[in-house]
């Protein structure tokens, strides 16, 4: 075996590997878990096991991700359930020596149920590259609230994210029907094409907010904030998509905390707030 092929043998013996799988249910005025699967590097745990909203926090044990590390998370809330689910710390996705880090999310809510994904940013590193997948099933008379940041580089420590690669997919069906399709690739030279105008202006910590139901009085709400960042909000066909972009990550938690306060989707998880 040539050198170059025992040490690509060594760096794929060593990749992380996790899956969640989480279902909840209604079930006397309380939400409560009817299944959890963990397998790898995911774990599962619920700071709160009692009351209308049940919170389930994902916690990463390998301590981040790089190339090569594969991640699904699977989870459906049942008909008149309501599920938060959050994530320990802000995830970190370090430099790949080849292969992208995979992350596939699997979202599923039933009619009258009320499903949050609400995790901590996800810190991009250099030549870091993350291919994500996101896809949401909702039966009618479901809600949805579907956010996620993003930070390329941390400010505070000096750090430039000047190569690199970030895939975003996602992809919402209501009843059946695809209602929201989005595919966000930025890559290659990422600090300059950020810099441009039409893209972040040179701003480095960006974000996504989703609502189903999405109404005008969303855009309401988010048009009256005073922000430190840019934001914008649409409306269209019951949902309402909101757009962040901010300097750095500090800036950006403030921003995104403003604008979910805003929009009254209820409380934060707590990890945001303690």
């Amino acid at each position: 075996m040539s050198t170059d092929a025992a040490h690509a043998e060594l760096i794929a013996a060593n990749r992380a590997e996790g899956r969640v799988m989480l279902a909840v249910a209604a079930d006397r005025g309380a939400t409560r878990r009817t299944q959890v699967a963990e397998r790898g590097s995911l774990r599962v745990r619920f700071p709160n096991a009692v009351g209308s909203e049940l919170e389930a926090v994902l916690v990463n044990t390998a301590g981040g991700m790089t190339g090569g590390d594969c991640f699904d998370i699977d989870v459906a809330a049942g008909a008149n359930a309501r599920l938060l689910v959050g994530t320990t710390a802000a995830e970190k996705v370090y430099r790949s020596l080849g292969p992208a880090t995979r992350v596939a999310v699997r979202l599923a809510a039933s009619a009258g149920a009320m499903l949050r994904w609400l995790p901590q940013e996800t810190i991009l590193f250099d030549r870091a590259r993350l291919d994500r997948r996101i896809e949401v099933d909702l039966a009618e008379g479901a809600a949805l609230v579907l956010a996620e940041a993003v930070v390329f580089g941390r400010a505070a420590m000096g750090e430039t994210v000047e190569q690199g690669e970030l895939v975003d997919r996602w992809r919402v069906r209501l009843g059946g029907k695809l209602v929201f399709a989005e595919s966000v690739r930025l890559g290659g030279a990422i600090n300059e094409n950020l810099a441009q105008r039409a893209v972040a202006a040179g701003g480095r910590a960006l974000a996504t907010v989703l609502l189903v139901p999405g109404e005008a009085r969303h855009i309401e709400a988010v048009g009256a904030l005073d922000m430190s960042g840019d934001v914008g909000i649409s409306a269209w066909n019951g949902i309402a998509v909101a757009r962040l972009v901010a300097p750095d990550a500090v800036t950006l938690r403030r921003d995104f905390a403003a604008v979910l306060g805003a929009l009254a989707i209820g409380p934060l998880p707590r990890l945001w707030v303690n």
